[in-house]
């Protein structure tokens, strides 16, 4: 789904007060199940990278960079996942012979830095790469799943939008309040500038909160310099990636929105690519959108990858050395 325009930071809307009492009941439930003591602890550290709004902040390209300072460390880490969008419940450990449709997008990227286990049961599914030779967990996702014991609880926020409204779903993009969930917090990601005042608001809720800052750097693609370029994405914030084309200093004739996480047709990926032949322009999407689109359909579609780089990552590898 598309966030609506009142759940954006400093709007006010007559919709988020008519759907406060849904508001009210739904963070009733989501704090009642969040703040239960675990079912499980594993034997190896499980570090939940997560976040307290709905859609996409950061947590793949996060989960990544962990894993690659992990392995510096000398670590064996794999990650665990649910595998949103998948037919699969598992335990499943991922292949390359395994698509969208059945594993998730986010896992088929995991994959290409460590093993990973989809796993709707994240209690089985930690067993599962324990018993793999993993010698600690990323968790992709679950931080308000109370199932799994988090050794170390991370939330990642995106610097251009913040948490919004500050209200919880429906009336704002909140999960939970944010009381509640810096409450388990252990270390907070800001990813970009911050645009909404974060840093300070989260300081308010809670002033010895480590908050690291954090910008997505894009790796050079020479193919997208030849022609301009078509851009399509269907993430949390689309025109993040628009945005991260423009500050590339591509020639962006053109971009297409689509909601999170979704599922292409080949109806609208030959439109697609009839509209960038028809404007001489390369078609270009994210990595993440790429991995969901059918093989026969990928063809003449590039991608612009990226990485993410901590300005504090002597202090984040501190606390990585724990583990």
């Amino acid at each position: 789904m598309k966030a609506p325009a009142f759940w954006s930071h400093g709007q006010t809307s007559c919709y988020a007060k008519l759907l406060a009492p849904l508001s009210c009941l739904y963070n009733q439930i989501t704090t009642s199940r969040a703040n239960r003591l675990a079912d499980f602890k594993a034997d190896i550290p499980v570090i939940c990278i997560g976040n307290l709004t709905m859609g996409g902040a950061g947590k793949t390209p996060t989960a990544i960079a962990l894993c690659k300072m992990l392995r510096r460390l000398g670590k064996n880490p794999a990650f665990l996942s649910r595998g949103y969008g998948g037919s699969l419940t598992g335990p499943v450990f991922v292949t390359t012979a395994h698509k969208a449709v059945e594993v998730g997008d986010e896992p088929l990227l995991l994959r290409q830095h460590a093993p990973v286990c989809v796993s709707q049961n994240r209690i089985d599914g930690a067993k599962a790469l324990v018993a793999h030779g993993a010698d600690i967990i990323i968790m992709d996702d679950g931080f308000q799943n109370p199932h799994l014991h988090k050794d170390l609880s991370l939330i990642v926020i995106d610097g251009g939008f913040g948490h919004g409204n500050e209200r919880v779903f429906p009336a704002g993009p909140l999960r939970e309040s944010l009381q509640n969930g810096l409450g388990r917090t252990d270390l907070a990601i800001l990813i970009g500038d911050d645009a909404t005042g974060t840093t300070e608001r989260l300081h308010q809720i809670k002033p010895d909160l480590p908050i690291l800052k954090a910008h997505i750097r894009a790796e050079e693609n020479p193919v997208l310099r030849e022609r301009p370029c078509l851009a399509f994405a269907g993430i949390g914030r689309p025109e993040k990636f628009f945005d991260t084309l423009n500050q590339q200093g591509l020639n962006l004739v053109g971009t297409e929105a689509f909601s999170d996480h979704h599922l292409f047709h080949a109806n609208e990926i030959n439109s697609l690519k009839e509209k960038a032949k028809n404007s001489g322009a390369t078609l270009v999407t994210t990595e993440k959108d790429f991995v969901r689109l059918p093989p026969a359909l990928q063809d003449g579609i590039e991608t612009l990858k990226i990485t993410l780089d901590f300005e504090q990552a002597d202090m984040l590898n501190e606390h990585l050395k724990q583990y």
